[in-house]
């Protein structure tokens, strides 16, 4: 299964990878998911809240990640998500004694949506590592905080309305990974991660349910032009 992009949902997909395999997660999940299923709280039992009682819970449930800390040798994972997945993400890596970083994406010219709210011009992401797990990088791509416009560009072309910036997700690879290592994108939408991967050496796992989507990420990847890049 190694650098491919299966059109299939990612808990089937990671059954199938065995376990202390994957080096590092980065992973771009629908921010509007709501468990439904009654999966519990985030996070340890002391928690005094669950996921399925918030009305801000969104994102992935507290089984897929546990079963994504299963699939890493040690945990060494990017979350994006919005400020009400904030809490629920770091309080369940806090829980197992991970390091924790706050990364953000500033845009230059969000939607001109607001009301009576805040403009939605950043973004998250969390990076959660244990104890040990080493991050490499330079000066260069070692930031926390990027600025730039919408990658309007990227959207247009690959019709995904949440395609992350390549420079970035590239960026965390280098600083979280060697040439080589494997790479888990269970939410692999347009093959972002995908291409980052292929152009710095490293090996890619990817899930994403949409075939349409699967599609235009196997086809990205396939026309990636990476000569050059490492």
């Amino acid at each position: 299964m190694l650098d491919t992009i299966q059109n299939m949902d990612c808990v089937e997909g990671m059954k199938q990878i065995p376990d202390r395999t994957v080096d590092l997660v980065v992973m771009d999940p629908p921010y509007e998911f709501k468990d439904t299923r009654g999966g519990g709280s985030f996070g340890s039992a002391n928690r005094t809240y669950h996921a399925e009682l918030n009305p801000l819970s969104k994102g992935v449930t507290a089984e897929v990640l546990d079963m994504l800390c299963d699939k890493m040798k040690a945990i060494n994972i990017y979350i994006w998500c919005n400020k009400n997945q904030l809490r629920q993400y770091i309080d369940y890596f806090d829980d197992r004694g991970c390091n924790i970083d706050l990364l953000t994406w500033h845009k230059t010219n969000p939607v001109p949506t607001c009301g009576n709210k805040y403009l939605s011009d950043t973004e998250y992401c969390v990076f959660a590592r244990e104890s040990g797990v080493k991050v490499y990088g330079t000066y260069e791509t070692k930031r926390k905080f990027y600025v730039s416009s919408l990658n309007t560009d990227d959207k247009e072309r690959y019709g995904h309305p949440t395609v992350k910036p390549l420079n970035i997700i590239k960026n965390l690879i280098i600083n979280s990974s060697k040439e080589g290592d494997v790479v888990l994108d269970p939410f692999m939408g347009s093959g972002t991660t995908a291409v980052a991967c292929k152009s710095t050496g490293r090996h890619f796992i990817g899930y994403e349910i949409d075939p349409k989507y699967c599609d235009i990420a196997c086809k990205r990847v396939r026309d990636a032009d990476v000569s050059g890049w490492f």
